[in-house]
């Protein structure tokens, strides 16, 4: 099988938005236009009338909301097409910017009504700190919601990134009719629909055309024309190799609930998005076309089917050819692994494989050998560049309330942070042990999941710790401030040393007085 034909197949892409935005319900219907699913439920802010494909978490379920990043792929005019549908909930950010690590590019989803939120600004710095190419698709277009020319003003000012709307939408809300699709002259119109596909698509070759006056009215064709004539005036035209390199994101206007827009939002991602590209590791960049395999761990999921309490891995391929029952060198233990059983998802959904190429993310079954991070190589001595681990911001202290249960609080507390989502320090003498998460959701999350994946119980105790910051610099200097604080000091699951500093004073004044120690808010695993 030719490898460089099945690169250029794949297109491996993250959907990001702030919460509520719609993401999910985009994602699953980009399932349906792709013929992995043939209908949709309508996803609703904290109500489910039919649960989301890619939300297969009972707490996402009774929240409504995603917590755990999702795979998904199916086949699409010609492409093989793999979907990492993220958590929107900020939450959950960490988990997100670890998933950016592994796409190519990013659909990035706009409530017309709210414009840019906090999180969309954040998740953005992520993309442009990796260059990484972005579409917007501005939602909820059968809602009244901001001029779509303010819109663009607000994306280019609060997002520090040039656009070029690709389609446009004739009016808003209740007056929504429709969108005219700019770079192919077609019209596309509105009609309310939340399970099947729109195929009501006309062509115009001329945008002066009485057609498009009989289609939707005269004065709102006239409105239309003076729109194009203002964008094609004031906006430069689509360039897709400043696309690519992540300075201009063409926007494209729509109403995922009601599957309007999202087949020309997907059939122009097909055709401009990068095919798998290549990968920085501390060693070299390695290209996808390379014979030798290479991937890394950047998720890994206890318990995705809570029947059999297994633990899965998501391994990003980066090159060559991964094959069922091969052996690959896990670089970190330098031991030999083989995978009988190695997965594609259709969210919930898993399917055996026998190959898998660059941009494919695969499933593999973990036994606790892997930790985020983790590379496998078919020999070569490869650590890929890029995957972060950040101070939290929220402390609590792990209170057994069940003794009977120990081991199992032990265990899911273990395999828990092993996600990513939450980070676990452990302080000696005594095994105290503390969970930093990003805001308070996260804690009740982790209980819910203890409880009823674990059987074990517990209750978490604030602790006045402001951060954790990762020690660097002279050896034994870092050894001397260990034993002068010794209640400040805990060890990460590597085994890292980290100081727990109490406040924001406390944190600098340790740096003032120890120049040899370098304290870090963010470390790569």
């Amino acid at each position: 099988m030719n490898l460089q034909k099945e690169i250029l197949k794949r297109r491996t892409f993250g959907i990001i938005s702030h919460p509520d935005a719609g993401k999910t319900t985009l994602t699953e219907k980009l399932l349906l236009f792709g013929g992995a699913i043939q209908t949709a439920g309508a996803v609703k802010s904290n109500k489910i009338e039919k649960t989301a494909t890619s939300d297969f978490m009972e707490i996402e379920k009774q929240r409504g909301i995603s917590v755990a990043t999702s795979v998904m792929a199916f086949e699409y005019g010609g492409k093989t097409i793999n979907i990492l549908d993220t958590p929107g909930h900020k939450d959950f950010a960490e988990d997100t910017f670890r998933t950016l690590t592994a796409v190519d590019s990013v659909i990035l989803v706009i409530d017309c009504v709210k414009g840019v939120e906090e999180q969309t600004r954040r998740l953005m710095q992520v993309c442009r700190m990796r260059s990484t190419p972005v579409i917007i698709f501005v939602n909820k277009l059968d809602r009244d919601g901001k001029d779509p020319f303010d819109l663009l003003d607000e994306l280019e000012s609060e997002l520090s990134i040039s656009t070029r709307p690709l389609s446009w939408p004739i009016n808003m809300g209740r007056k929504f009719k429709g969108v005219y699709l700019l770079y192919n002259n077609e019209l596309n119109l509105f009609e309310a629909n939340k399970t099947k596909k729109s195929k009501d698509v006309v062509t115009i070759d001329d945008i002066s055309s009485p057609l498009l006056d009989k289609m939707v009215g005269s004065e709102d064709a006239e409105d239309l024309r003076n729109d194009v004539e203002l964008i094609n005036g004031v906006y430069e035209p689509f360039d897709e190799q400043m696309y690519r390199a992540g300075l201009l994101a063409p926007v494209f206007f729509g109403s995922a609930v009601n599957n309007f827009g999202v087949k020309e939002l997907l059939d122009t991602f097909i055709r401009i998005a990068p095919e798998p590209q290549p990968r920085e590791a501390v060693e070299r960049v390695v290209e996808p076309g390379e014979e030798e395999f290479s991937g890394f761990v950047f998720k890994i999921h206890a318990n995705l089917d809570p029947k059999h309490r297994d633990r899965i891995a998501f391994l990003r391929i980066c090159s060559g050819t991964f094959e069922r029952n091969e052996f690959y060198r896990h670089i970190r233990s330098n031991k030999k692994i083989r995978f009988s059983n190695p997965y594609n998802f259709l969210a919930q959904s898993k399917n055996v494989i026998e190959k898998a190429f660059p941009g494919d993310v695969i499933g593999l079954y973990d036994t606790g050998s892997f930790k985020i991070g983790d590379t496998l190589t078919e020999g070569e001595e490869i650590h890929f560049k890029g995957i972060p681990s950040f101070s939290p911001e929220i402390f609590k202290e792990v209170i057994n309330t069940d003794p009977m249960k120990t081991k199992q609080l032990e265990k899911g507390i273990e395999q828990l942070t092993d996600e990513g989502v939450a980070q676990l320090f452990r302080q000696n003498p005594g095994n105290r042990k503390y969970i930093g998460t990003v805001v308070e959701l996260q804690f009740e999350v982790i209980k819910y999941r203890l409880e009823h994946e674990y059987g074990a119980s517990c209750r978490f105790d604030p602790v006045p710790i402001h951060k954790a910051c990762w020690m660097t610099g002279d050896e034994d200097k870092i050894l001397e401030f260990s034993k002068y604080k010794p209640k400040e000091i805990a060890a990460d699951k590597e085994g890292n040393k980290v100081y727990l500093a109490s406040s924001a004073y406390v944190l600098q004044m340790a740096r003032q007085n120890n120049p040899d120690i370098e304290f870090h808010e963010t470390s790569e695993l």
